[in-house]
């Protein structure tokens, strides 16, 4: 783990032995309707689209000419490796009359050409060949190219950013950029990976993932048994921050008083890159989860998750070990949170008046909101302050 971590593990031990827990400033109350509301949804697609995001593993691309093609928040994307080994973004939308230039899922192709008129393009985007040229007007090659997002590879992603800001991913991601560089994942091998469309808002999907208060109540025979409820540190770095959670273990050694030796085997994590992707660590591998809310429906989102190992200990045991591990999540997201969180989403749809709170102690699930909301701005924005009410509890204390 990053030295940026280092007290984590003591700071867990003070909580189990005290009874306590990181804590947020204020409760905080979010109207339903951020749930339901196709205006608000729409404020949250406009803001993912002026955001990093990660588009793809950079192993699907392994050699120069291979390409996927994707449709990120409603844009068709083609993913392209470069002959210098970089990678680059280009819409997926003919610059003569906007049809899609490539409509095979992957291969390898020194030029995409639009079947409508036969207009050609390379690899990296540039226009190629324009048949009857000479019906049009003089037509400047260099500039009709198609349409590019900015891209770069990190930490074996490659992520997208259809903002004209350029900004590079070191930035973007701050702090956060040394805790996904410590899961060491740039040859990881993609062991598992699976997409399940919900009819459940994004949000909800992603308060689930880290949420704290609910393990021993909705998983009690499976989560609820391997990690504490309502016990957690919470980073903040920025847009992003990351989760903090004891195992059982941990909690038996904390409250014996017997020291904790290489404390982190007993500790859980799950790093929130805003705003739609989370890193859940565990010993053998890493979950990583992309939620898409969708472009039409506020009650609709797709869940792609990836399960990540690193190839050097990807024998035979290890890929069941993994591959229990992805039941035991498979059968608790089918069988516990997505249908609560469907009922959650039913129940806002036909109650869309009120608030739902999140309390001082759910911290990791306070944030996703609060960024949302200041960063959205307007009206948003300044409603944050009318949803934040303060407690007489003092810092640290769960109840």
């Amino acid at each position: 783990m990053s030295l940026l971590n280092e007290d984590v593990v003591e700071r867990l031990t003070e909580h189990l032995r005290n009874s306590t827990t990181d804590l947020a400033d204020a409760d905080l109350r979010v109207p339903i309707t951020h749930y339901v509301s196709e205006e608000f949804a729409a404020a949250e697609r406009d803001l993912l689209l002026r955001t990093p995001l990660i588009a793809a593993r950079s192993s699907e691309l392994p050699a120069p000419g291979d390409f996927i093609t994707r449709t990120i928040l409603g844009r068709s994307v083609i993913i392209a490796r470069q002959r210098d080994g970089s990678v680059r973004v280009s819409l997926n939308m003919c610059r003569h009359r906007g049809g899609r230039v490539e409509q095979a899922e992957s291969g390898n192709k020194r030029v995409f050409m639009c079947s409508y008129h036969g207009w050609a393009y390379g690899s990296d985007g540039g226009l190629r060949n324009v048949p009857y040229e000479k019906a049009f007007e003089p037509i400047d090659k260099k500039c009709n190219g198609l349409t590019q997002a900015h891209a770069e590879e990190r930490h074996g992603f490659v992520w997208v950013d259809f903002s004209s800001q350029g900004r590079s991913i070191v930035d973007w991601l701050g702090p956060a950029d040394a805790q996904v560089a410590a899961f060491g994942l740039d040859d990881a091998v993609t062991f598992i990976e699976n997409q399940f469309t919900l009819d459940i808002n994004w949000k909800i999907l992603m308060d689930g993932a880290y949420d704290i208060l609910h393990l021993k109540y909705l998983h009690p025979n499976t989560v609820g048994k391997i990690l504490e409820t309502g016990t957690s540190v919470w980073r903040n770095y920025g847009p992003h921050g990351q989760l903090f959670s004891p195992r059982m273990k941990m909690t038996e050694l904390a409250k014996s008083g017997e020291p904790i030796e290489n404390g982190w085997k007993y500790v859980g994590s799950n790093l929130v890159i805003y705003p739609n992707s989370m890193f859940i660590a565990s010993p053998d591998h890493v979950e990583h989860w992309v939620v898409w809310p969708d472009m039409t429906n506020p009650a609709r989102s797709t869940v792609h998750i990836r399960f990540l190992v690193r190839p050097g200990i990807l024998d035979e045991r290890m890929k069941g070990r993994v591959t229990r591990s992805w039941e035991i999540l498979r059968d608790a997201a089918l069988d516990e949170d997505w249908p609560m969180a469907r009922s959650i989403q039913e129940n806002a749809e036909s109650n869309p008046d009120g608030t739902f709170l999140y309390g001082r102690g759910e911290a990791s699930c306070q944030h996703l909101h609060r960024r949302l909301m200041a960063d959205i701005g307007g009206r948003y924005a300044n409603a944050l302050n009318d949803m934040t009410s303060n407690t007489d509890k003092k810092a640290g204390e769960i109840g």
